[in-house]
């Protein structure tokens, strides 16, 4: 089986590359290889590798810049997606496309479903639910075109929430995080193998949700995990005292881009359809920063 994977450079493409299954053949790609923004080399590179499976992990993620710079947002979250989904759709293959959290507006207070409708608050959220609608739109009806949303990402390597607030324990004597917007970390370690069994499970026959929900198990705010960090952390010997983190609110750190304030993801019909059991997202923390290299 040949795979074409997207973003290897980032925190999920590598951990979807340390953990890649037997007996696949993995075409790993940055933007060495071709820009995502580029949708004539996104078309390109599926004629060219005729894989089997597109597993798009890259993305532009700046959710601040993303409101100054619409249209590389879009093109790379929305048009690349819907440039796989095309050249797909002509010579044959399936996709599995990482989305995000931020395609809902937070209002609701309860965990959003997979089936619920897309309603982002700023160009980044605009940009992937885009990118989801191509793919749907192209490859749903042949049943070979699936998503796969995540949220506040974290892993061992890379930049992510919980590598900074490592950080800031070391550098700072107090930090000051957002205490009310709720939502729960994703590991790349489990995100990853949730990829992978995804896949598996459908080449083997077995029918996929076409929108899937992953993170890990619980609820948590940016101040939870600012404090687990660092509680984690002195108790793996990383840190000899942690920051105090003061709770703030969201209009006491002003940002370009509106953020969803309640993003949690039901996950049970996924982990169900998967197969795979769920993991705290503290027990996932412990295991992030214990892999975290020269910590």
């Amino acid at each position: 089986m040949k795979i074409l994977l997207t973003g290897a450079a980032g925190q999920l493409g590598q951990a979807l590359i340390a953990s890649v299954p037997e007996g696949v053949e993995l075409i790993a790609t940055s933007r060495q290889e071709f820009d995502l923004a580029d949708a004539e080399a996104c078309r390109d590179a599926v004629f060219h590798h005729q894989p089997d499976w597109v597993l798009n992990a890259g993305a532009y993620t700046a959710v601040d810049k993303a409101e100054s710079e619409r249209d590389l947002a879009h093109a790379v979250n929305s048009g690349a997606p819907e440039a796989f989904a095309n050249a797909l759709g002509e010579r044959g293959g399936r996709m599995l496309q990482l989305s995000t959290d931020f395609v809902f507006n937070g209002n609701q207070g309860s965990p959003y479903t997979v089936d619920q409708a897309r309603d982002p608050l700023g160009v980044y959220g605009a940009s992937k639910a885009a990118g989801e609608a191509a793919v749907q739109e192209r490859l749903g009806r042949q049943g070979t075109g699936f998503v796969l949303r995540t949220s506040w990402v974290i892993g061992p390597v890379g930049k992510n929430f919980a590598l900074t607030m490592l950080r800031l324990h070391r550098e700072r004597d107090e930090l000051a995080v957002v205490a009310d917007q709720v939502g729960c970390p994703s590991s790349t370690l489990n995100l990853a193998q949730a990829c992978w069994q995804a896949i598996n499970i459908n080449n083997k026959g077995v029918e996929l949700p076409p929108v899937m929900h992953w993170s890990d198990a619980g609820a948590a705010s940016w101040y939870d995990v600012a404090v687990a960090v660092g509680d984690i952390s002195q108790n793996l010997g990383l840190l000899d005292q942690p920051a105090h983190v003061k709770p703030i609110t969201t209009a006491d750190y002003p940002t370009p881009a509106r953020r969803p304030s309640y993003s949690l993801l039901d996950c049970c019909s996924t982990r169900a359809a998967l197969q795979l059991p769920c993991q705290h997202w503290q027990a996932a923390l412990h295991d992030i920063l214990q892999r975290v290299p020269n910590a």
